[in-house]
């Protein structure tokens, strides 16, 4: 390793990003723990990411909210918030801060700021990083995950594998278990028709089609998303010729993850609960609605039928993926 693991004894992430962003760096975050097994690992990221570092708990061993910076779109930045936030930081003296939020055109000087003694991750030419050879030029093309874990192997830290995980706690089996659903496993669908933005959304009546489709072969339908979602997820419903069970803003994470854990298949848009699929091997069909399938689809094609669907629009040939996904479900 380029910092051997006796240097470092604290470490910083610096990733505020959403739960789909956060899943496909979990090799990363793997492969750093590995590296480090006695270091003390902090998430610097968005709020509801302390939920993530709870679930992760092999992996982190803190969290610090991060209130926002200019250029970066999750959040409204606050003056008087990022100071107090920056103050935190620098008081913990890290060892090291990754940088493992993107490009770093934006954050490279803001995360040298936390005043760590050593500074590391992506950096693209014209723009700042620090010239420490700990920063490495940020990869233009693949997978999400590979990104990462090729950030990893720059810094001499050997690569642990690119598979998903999602640990799932007493607390999730027992959210699920109070649904009271009368479902078996393996012998229901789940279809997530939601998206964290509009332009991202496949259009209601195709879920509709693959969700009546599924029934037809046998399979109860469940649909998931917030509450926020349920007028997109009635739409789906007005659309079916089959029943299906709403549950729209009755799930925490952890009990959707169970149910997608034991469910046939998902239908989804690409998003975070594609990557839940994928982290248990469950089967889905996931449509891409931002034209970068080759970087957030499932890394397994066989079992996980990622769509672009900005490049090939042709929703039959969804269904076709879709039924040879359900003729074959010992994939």
């Amino acid at each position: 390793m380029k910092l051997p693991a006796t240097e470092i004894k604290s470490i910083a992430i610096f990733r505020a990003l959403q739960l789909g962003d956060m899943l496909c760096a979990v090799p990363s975050f793997r492969a750093l723990r590995e590296a480090y097994p006695q270091a003390s690992i902090t998430l610097v990221g968005l709020p509801w990411g302390k939920s993530f570092t709870q679930r992760f708990n092999k992996y982190f061993d803190d969290f610090i909210h991060f209130p926002g910076y200019p250029g970066l779109p999750e959040q409204k930045f606050e003056p008087a918030d990022f100071t107090r936030f920056l103050t935190e930081v620098q008081s913990r003296e890290f060892d090291l801060v990754i940088q493992l939020q993107g490009n770093g055109s934006v954050v490279n000087p803001m995360v040298e700021l936390f005043g760590a003694k050593y500074t590391a991750g992506y950096t693209i030419d014209g723009h700042y990083a620090p010239d420490n050879g700990l920063f490495m030029t940020y990869p233009g093309e693949g997978h999400e995950i590979e990104r990462h874990v090729k950030l990893m192997e720059f810094l001499g830290i050997p690569s642990q594998g690119t598979s998903l995980e999602f640990p799932l706690t007493a607390d999730d089996e027992s959210a699920f278990a109070q649904l009271n659903l009368n479902i078996e496993p393996q012998k229901y669908i789940c279809v997530h028709p939601g998206s964290r933005g509009s332009w991202r959304q496949w259009p209601v009546q195709y879920f509709a089609a693959l969700a009546d489709y599924c029934a037809e072969q046998g399979y109860k339908v469940v649909i998931t998303g917030t509450a926020e979602e349920q007028e997109i997820i009635d739409q789906v419903k007005e659309h079916m010729r089959t029943e299906a069970i709403d549950l729209a803003g009755k799930t925490s994470m952890g009990a959707v993850a169970v149910l997608i854990k034991d469910s046939a298949m998902l239908i989804s848009n690409c998003t975070g609960v594609s990557h839940i699929a994928s982290a248990f091997k469950t089967p889905s069909i996931v449509i891409s609605m931002d034209g970068e399938p080759e970087r957030w689809g499932p890394l397994d094609g066989r079992r996980h039928r990622t769509i672009n669907w900005l490049e090939a629009p042709d929703f039959h040939s969804v269904v076709r993926e879709t039924i040879e996904l359900v003729e074959h479900t010992s994939y």
